[in-house]
């Protein structure tokens, strides 16, 4: 996400606080803070959730229309993956196409979807190379606080887990729910001067010298990474990073039924 100018007081508190081991809303380096998940929020969707993660708010919607599978994947359904930054969300976010930081959203949220093999596509297959469902994931922020990457995928995959696919009403045989194969869970942490801290607030964020968002499985399989800012990580906070995700992620993951 852009990083807008914090003021050198905020950020000498942050840095003063992390010297002595704490964070400014108290809570541990890898304590992720108040998580609700609302699924079924929008009656037109096939699937939806809106998460709070903090004060971090963001709404999944799935829809799913028939269409033309790819030419090289003619027994697979589709996935499309969009994020919108509505303005009221944040001072920083502006009214326009999507800008770098939505794309990157979108496409952190859909890496982990995709490459976890969360949905099985060849069963939203109608007719190889004819028709298959095609599955739109759109997101949009409502309130950014911090880790937009968590609160999204927890959003995108609460969403398919209630989605039904919408058969009947196209005439091809009974509705039958979205078929998964797994739950992925993505964790990101930052990094500010020598301290890692998981689900960063807006102001850690800001200050932060660099990220890494890391999505796993149920068994704690790596399934996707994002390193995002300036900032280097050391092989051992790299390590570190993971082994914690896996960890939380078997947590967070009870959150979603």
């Amino acid at each position: 996400m852009a990083r807008s100018v914090v003021s050198e007081i905020k950020r000498d508190h942050i840095h003063k606080l992390l010297s002595t081991g704490k964070r400014v809303d108290g809570r541990a380096w890898d304590e992720f803070r108040p998580l609700s998940i609302e699924t079924n929020y929008v009656e037109s969707a096939e699937g939806s959730a809106r998460v709070h993660l903090g004060n971090t708010d963001v709404l999944v919607g799935v829809k799913m229309l028939i269409g033309t599978p790819f030419a090289d994947t003619p027994d697979k359904g589709v996935l499309s993956t969009n994020a919108e930054l509505i303005p009221m969300a944040s001072p920083s976010f502006e009214a326009g196409p999507p800008d770098e930081n939505s794309i990157e959203l979108a496409r952190v949220v859909d890496r982990g979807i995709r490459e976890s093999q969360m949905i099985d596509l060849e069963k939203l297959c109608i007719e190889p190379g004819k028709e298959v469902w095609m599955n739109f994931i759109d997101i949009y922020v409502l309130d950014y606080d911090g880790n937009l990457f968590d609160a999204c995928t927890l959003g995108a995959v609460s969403a398919l887990m209630t989605t039904m696919v919408p058969a009947k009403a196209h005439e091809k045989g009974e509705d039958f729910k979205m078929p998964l194969r797994t739950v992925p869970v993505s964790c990101t942490a930052v990094k500010i001067e020598n301290s890692l801290l998981f689900d960063p607030t807006l102001d850690e964020e800001k200050v932060a010298d660099a990220r890494l968002t890391v999505t796993t499985d149920e068994n704690g399989d790596l399934r996707a990474m994002q390193k995002g800012l300036k900032g280097a990580f050391t092989i051992d906070q790299i390590e570190n990073i993971i082994e914690t995700s896996q960890r939380l992620g078997k947590e967070i993951r009870q959150s979603l039924g």
